[in-house]
């Protein structure tokens, strides 16, 4: 593929240290990370390799990948790792696409307790599928959930919301001890659940596990927001939000499962910009590509910031340290994820599908490459490395502690 003329790299190596300087002690140790990663990755700071292809006779170098996951040269190759390590999960069944938002008026308390907020609306968003998807008003039964969190609009703004993958249908558990009653409900072709039911239920889950973390003293609140800390006005804050409709819609469903993967992958890895969005980076102003969905209608424009403001807008968007944007629920919960789809296989009369497997960076299982890691861009033919290149910098320490 080919490079992009612009990347957000460069930015960060021409204007980083002027935005260290100007925010210092304003910025969290992960955005410090994040930022140096970025300018550093794939460049002779990280070291590499030199490679050699005996069919084409020519040396390449490649430098190391940083690795990090708000890096926009990073993201493709591991989310094709995580692509392989789905495959053996998809059933031949309908699979349907939601998404939970949170109202404007969360969104500065969610930005200063990310962390905590970021949890509340995961356990919210699995709560709210499998209470709906388990009444028998309407499944009746315990569906897959794959759910990744977005923090970002198009422009880049501060926009939480959660994008669930859900299988079109579940596990209905036989009652007592009669595992060979097990029964596989399909939803209907073309709708899963009620988008209004989700949606009040998603609110009535979401305000009381915030009012109960705030009467525990789970919650921060800096500069304009300190006033919330008292519990009357935390109160008066959340009155309204009970009487709005909530942001959740459900699109149609996906042209079979190998659609869906193609759509996980994309979602899954996804920064709050790539690369190929950004136009152009001149005079310290950044132009860039966007969405707007106004009207109903979704169209690109483009949109000039100074060099600061557009580093302050994809900072907002790194991820506190640990935090897993990508969690599983119901059938596709970790526990008994494999016991759960081999059941579901078998009441589906599907053959499972056999593969060689590790564990990737996540705890997730992945397929394992066969072959040679470096192939030859020209010719195809397996590289072999001849050279390690160090790399330029040494790690830093941990700082010392001083002798009294």
């Amino acid at each position: 593929m080919k490079r992009p003329s612009l990347e957000v790299a460069d930015i960060f190596a021409a204007r980083g240290a002027e935005y260290r300087r100007a925010h210092q002690g304003h910025l969290s140790l992960g955005q410090l990370k994040a930022m140096s990663a970025i300018e550093r990755c794939r460049t002779a700071s990280l070291g590499g390799h030199t490679l050699h292809c005996e069919q084409c006779d020519t040396d390449t170098i490649a430098y190391n990948s940083c690795r990090n996951r708000h890096c926009p040269k990073c993201q493709a190759a591991a989310a094709e790792r995580w692509l392989q390590a789905r495959q053996r999960d998809l059933l031949p069944i309908p699979y349907f696409h939601v998404v939970f938002t949170i109202p404007k008026e969360l969104r500065a308390i969610a930005y200063q307790n990310q962390a905590m907020v970021y949890g509340l609306m995961f356990q919210c968003v699995a709560d709210t599928l499998l209470t709906i998807a388990g009444d028998e008003k309407h499944l009746g039964a315990k569906p897959g959930i794959t759910a990744v969190l977005h923090t970002w609009g198009s422009n880049l703004s501060f926009h939480p919301h959660i994008h669930c993958i859900v299988t079109g249908g579940g596990l209905r558990p036989a009652e007592g001890l009669a595992p060979q009653q097990d029964q596989w409900i399909g939803s209907r072709k073309h709708f899963f659940v009620p988008v209004k039911v989700l949606s009040r239920y998603f609110r009535h889950r979401f305000l009381k596990a915030l009012r109960r973390a705030h009467e525990n003293g789970e919650l921060r609140f800096f500069g304009e927001q300190k006033v919330l800390e008292d519990p009357g006005w935390f109160d008066e804050h959340l009155r309204p939000l009970k009487k709005i409709d909530w942001v959740v819609y459900a699109k149609q469903p996906f042209a079979g499962p190998a659609a869906v993967l193609t759509y996980l992958s994309r979602y899954t890895h996804r920064i709050a910009i790539s690369n190929r969005r950004l136009v152009r980076f001149r005079a310290n102003r950044v132009t860039f590509r966007y969405k707007d969905y106004r009207d109903g209608k979704t169209r690109w424009q483009s949109m000039t910031v100074n060099a600061s403001e557009f580093m302050r807008r994809f900072l907002q968007h790194v991820l506190p340290k640990g935090f897993h944007r990508i969690r599983h629920y119901g059938l596709f919960a970790n526990a008994r994820r494999n016991d759960n789809l081999k059941l579901a296989r078998q009441l589906l009369n599907v053959k499972v599908i056999e593969s060689k497997k590790d564990k990737t960076e996540d705890g997730n299982e992945a397929i394992e490459k066969d072959g040679c890691a470096f192939t030859c861009r020209q010719c195809g033919q397996p590289l072999i490395v001849i050279e390690i290149l160090v790399p330029q910098h040494a790690p830093r320490a941990p700082p010392q502690r001083q002798a009294a």
